[in-house]
């Protein structure tokens, strides 16, 4: 069995459900897949003696588990005051809508088309509620309408689909653009070097404790994938299909159209630099 403190940002082990540092717990959705690992993390942020909670991705459309999030709310001595969205993907925000109807909230977003109310969400904003402090972090790439929550109190940043528990994301093109997440991850490793956050609250997966080891991993992660795809090119495998037979010959298939989609990105990054497509 591999030790946790082995793997990239040191995930957590135990149950994912509950409390994951003194501000934020984890209600997690029943919608486990092979894109969604255990399910989404959906996550209730609130100041320990504060009445007030703000909610981060209430998940799916699945009035069992929206309920679940309010009733783990409530028992904790909380009432939902806001609703704010990582990004628009079904599995994170299908639900919003309706779980503001459960809750009377307003919902923020950084997409306008998702929000329930004036107020949307954009760099340098600070959200305030109940004495919680959350400033939010653009970090566009795994889709354009990214966005990261970070939570100083807590040293912590919850990074929707940007960094998952376990594995690595995909970058959905053509929404998503790989040079804007290499970007982003770089914006992340700066919240771990310069305002030292260690722990990552992912969309998907366990918790991490080692912010800055697992955004490295990814940065590498990603030269070494783009690395591998520029080669595959070089060699004659041109449509982003054959590049995944190839790249990707050991990842499960039922992940190869996901895995298309940043392979798709990859592609369009090396035609941006030059590194491809050349006369």
């Amino acid at each position: 069995m591999t030790d946790a403190a082995a793997l990239p940002g040191q995930p957590r082990g135990g149950v994912l459900s509950g409390p994951a540092t003194p501000r934020a717990v984890n209600v997690l959705a029943p919608n486990a897949s092979a894109m969604t690992l255990d399910g989404t993390n959906t996550w209730i942020v609130a100041e320990p003696d504060s009445e007030l909670a703000v909610v981060i991705d209430p998940g799916p459309l699945d009035d069992v588990h929206l309920r679940a999030v309010v009733d783990a709310a409530e028992k904790a001595g909380k009432r939902v005051a806001l609703t704010l969205l990582t990004h628009g993907h079904p599995d994170h925000a299908g639900g919003a809508a309706r779980f503001a109807e459960l809750t009377g909230t307003k919902v923020r977003a950084l997409d306008p088309a998702l929000r329930l109310g004036d107020e949307g969400l954009a760099a340098g904003n600070v959200v305030t509620t109940g004495g919680l402090e959350l400033r939010v972090v653009p970090t566009p790439g795994h889709t354009a309408d990214s966005l990261c929550f970070h939570l100083p109190a807590d040293r912590a940043v919850l990074t929707g689909d940007t960094v998952l528990g376990r594995g690595t994301t995909v970058v959905a093109h053509p929404d998503g653009r790989l040079g804007d997440y290499l970007d982003s991850l770089r914006r992340l490793r700066s919240l771990a070097v310069d305002d030292g956050v260690h722990t990552v609250l992912p969309g998907h997966g366990p918790v991490l404790e080692d912010a800055q080891g697992v955004v490295e991993f990814y940065l590498a992660h990603r030269a070494h994938r783009l690395a591998q795809v520029e080669t595959a090119v070089e060699d004659g495998y041109t449509s982003p299909s054959q590049v995944v037979a190839h790249v990707y010959a050991d990842v499960d298939r039922s992940l190869w159209p996901a895995a298309e989609l940043s392979v798709r990105a990859q592609l369009d990054y090396l035609k941006e630099h030059g590194l491809i497509g050349r006369e």
